[in-house]
């Protein structure tokens, strides 16, 4: 499923018409208790068929609630009982300060970024000084490049650089209201659906390429997407 872990607010509940409530705040809430619960109490199901815990706008409620899940009662909720399967993607909005803790607990941190020169510099000052290798950084590149992935890599001292293509069309269907099926496999799939389906497996280990997940708990499928700030306008 998908968190909404942005202090600045979600989109998704405007964008999809769903309800913020019941949402990232009532996790938030429920993480302060002795028995918080599961994530799945708080989840709305988006038109696509995408699980989402949903948050509202505005700065001041999700800041808080974010600080809260970055917390060692947050974490627990976020990743689950021993026995508890599956995949959290968490939805982190852009790099910053506020974040830092979030992305510590995931084992792979996605970065989304265009693939222009002034993006991917600002992506190369973001990494400067940090390790990326071992906080498992994986950047995703959206739309045209000058480049090709594996100079991007070689630049930036990344292990993984997967590009996903410019698909308008797709990603007007998942912002849309109306229920839709998304194919990723099958007779001509969306390119976007595609790449994302590949993407899914190699971050999971399902393709014989990425890291095994862990065989208890979610713990090991903990991921935080981060748009880098020269996506704003992506249909992506």
């Amino acid at each position: 499923m998908v968190v909404e872990a942005n202090v600045w607010g979600g989109d998704l509940a405007t964008r999809c018409g769903v309800p913020h409530t019941s949402g990232l705040l009532d996790v938030a809430m429920a993480a302060r208790q002795a028995h918080p619960g599961s994530l799945l109490g708080a989840v709305a199901e988006l038109p696509f068929g995408v699980r989402a815990v949903v948050a509202p706008a505005g700065r001041t409620a999700c800041r808080e609630a974010v600080r809260v899940l970055a917390a060692d009662s947050g974490r627990r909720v976020l990743t689950g009982e021993s026995g508890d399967r599956g995949t959290v993607l968490l939805d982190a909005g852009r790099i910053g300060d506020d974040v830092g803790e979030l992305l510590d607990a995931a084992e792979q941190v996605l970065l989304v970024t265009r693939g222009t020169p002034e993006a991917l510099t600002h992506v190369y000052a973001h990494l400067l000084g940090t390790d990326a290798v071992q906080r498992h950084v994986t950047l995703l590149v959206v739309g045209p490049s000058p480049y090709p992935k594996e100079e991007i890599a070689q630049a930036l001292g990344l292990g993984q650089v997967v590009c996903l293509p410019w698909d308008v069309r797709t990603a007007a269907a998942t912002g849309s209201r109306r229920r839709v099926t998304l194919r990723a496999t099958g007779f001509r799939p969306a390119p976007l659906m595609a790449a994302a389906h590949l993407l899914a497996r190699r971050i999971t280990g399902t393709d014989g390429l990425g890291r095994k997940p862990e065989s208890v708990g979610v713990a090991g499928q903990l991921r935080a997407a981060l748009p880098d700030r020269s996506t704003e306008g992506s249909p992506v």
